[in-house]
């Protein structure tokens, strides 16, 4: 089974085409797709995306970049938006010190936040990092010594040691299309280090669509050249790389039924 673990359908990239996206993904195997959201404000167009299809399933949560919209959103906030049956994560969510689209204080507390939802509802945290590697890792120990909690890094492209470090707390990593890009050899070195079990794909569209779709708006159908890359990287088959993943990502991801 391909699984796309992150989408973001409810872009403004896909209003024009987003059920022919979508009839495309089936198409090419996609047998599985889970729309991220990316603010709380956001919550009811990323969840529309899911309802009434039996393969679409949707998270809750506010992206770094969008921390400084709700500063003071509450954990019980969204737990309760969590109880929908359709919400299968907590997020994404996490540190971007590159863009510094939100003041970096209220990132980090708008991700504790995060984390003790996922704490709570028993969840899997969809984290997003860059160039924040220290800290992310200061935040996640510490957080994590306070009670367990799943996490996920989504599109992992941060460095060696981060990934080691969050290994360690049992993280699954998510693989993306980047792993595709020439000049990613740092990235695959990663990937080639990463738990054997606790791998998964995405497309992260409507963004970085692999190679050879690059500088094309991105979409789930596109993930076979993703997988293939994973397989390549880590000297698996075809066969194995959908068999690895598919087994992470319902471990992982384990409030949808596995068919």
């Amino acid at each position: 089974m391909l699984i796309d673990s992150h989408v973001n359908l409810h872009a403004p990239a896909f209003d024009a085409d987003r059920d022919e996206v979508i009839a495309r993904a089936r198409a090419a195997g996609v047998a599985l797709m889970v729309n991220i959201c990316d603010k709380v404000s956001a919550f009811e167009a990323c969840l529309a995306v899911a309802t009434g299809e039996e393969d679409i399933w949707a998270t809750v949560g506010t992206h770094p970049h969008e921390a400084k919209e709700n500063p003071r959103l509450d954990a019980d906030t969204l737990c309760v938006l969590a109880e929908h049956p359709k919400i299968v994560g907590i997020g994404e969510t996490g540190l971007d010190f590159h863009y510094d689209l939100s003041p970096r204080d209220v990132q980090a507390a708008v991700f504790r936040v995060h984390i003790e939802a996922a704490r709570r509802t028993g969840l899997p945290l969809v984290i997003h990092t860059r160039e924040a590697d220290a800290v992310m890792g200061d935040i996640l120990e510490a957080e994590y010594a306070r009670a367990p909690f799943r996490l996920l890094m989504h599109c992992y492209t941060s460095g060696a040691e981060l990934a080691g470090r969050v290994a360690a707390l049992g993280a699954w990593f998510s693989v993306s299309g980047i792993a595709t890009f020439k000049a990613a050899s740092d990235v695959r070195a990663v990937i080639e280090a990463m738990p054997t079990d606790r791998i998964i794909v995405e497309t992260d569209c409507p963004y970085l669509a692999p190679i050879p779709m690059r500088g094309r708006r991105n979409e789930p159908a596109y993930l076979p050249h993703i997988l293939g890359k994973l397989a390549e990287i880590r000297g698996w088959s075809l066969e194995e790389a959908e068999a690895r993943t598919e087994d992470a990502f319902f471990k992982l991801f384990d409030r949808i039924e596995r068919p």
